[in-house]
């Protein structure tokens, strides 16, 4: 089996909301579906809207996995994240969007972001995202010009579980966006494993799931 390559797309926002509260990617749900990928010989890769280093948030150096990230080269490398305008999406066999509150500021609206996922679709890649990872899918539109989203099952972090994490903080709710595009959203109960495959677009409820998400890419790419 040759390589397969997956994608990383980061966020690049430092805070959010009218509390200036500290953000970026959520760092378990980087550093679980990379120690996913790492051991099953599937080649990661990290682009950002503006490329440098992605800020980050929510380190817990009591999970070996995010430890393990930290001390990392990956993890050198994702300091020198490409410049997403730069990167060719179909240059590998997904793309993946992991969570935290900044991609609610920047992948939520950035246009290079819905153009990579379109095109990342059109050309028959795996898209996947965790947790606020899915607000990147809001606003792409097809070629036929229906929104992405339409009809499609999708999960990511629930109203239920912003109430008791962040409501005071986001613009607004990414699962009430995500269905107002149409999606055929579901969840399980706050902050347990939940993770939804619907053919090439997989999806992962919260930090919880970025593991099982990744283990489902894996899947999807053999």
């Amino acid at each position: 089996m040759s390589i397969k390559h997956v994608l990383f797309i980061l966020t690049n926002t430092t805070e959010i909301g009218p509390n200036q509260r500290a953000t970026g990617y959520f760092f378990p749900e980087v550093a679980h579906p990379y120690d996913v990928f790492a051991q099953a010989g599937v080649a990661v890769e990290y682009a950002s809207p503006l490329g440098g280093t992605p800020p980050e948030d929510g380190y817990d150096e009591s999970d070996p996995a995010q430890r393990a990230f930290r001390d990392s080269s990956a993890i050198r490398r994702m300091a020198r994240s490409r410049k997403l305008s730069e990167v060719d999406v179909l240059d590998y066999d997904a793309i993946f969007f992991p969570g935290g509150l900044g991609p609610m500021v920047d992948i939520a609206r950035d246009p290079e972001v819905k153009r990579a996922v379109a095109r990342a679709w059109n050309g028959g890649k795996l898209v996947a995202a965790v947790c606020h990872g899915p607000a990147a899918f809001l606003g792409v539109k097809l070629e036929n010009g229906r929104p992405f989203l339409d009809g499609r099952r999708v999960t990511s972090f629930s109203n239920d579980e912003e109430a008791g994490y962040a409501q005071a903080d986001v613009p607004w709710l990414l699962e009430t966006a995500l269905r107002a595009e149409g999606a055929d959203y579901s969840a399980a109960a706050a902050w347990q494993e939940n993770i939804v495959v619907d053919g090439r677009l997989l999806t992962g409820q919260n930090p919880a799931s970025s593991g099982a998400l990744a283990k489902a890419i894996v899947a999807a790419l053999r």
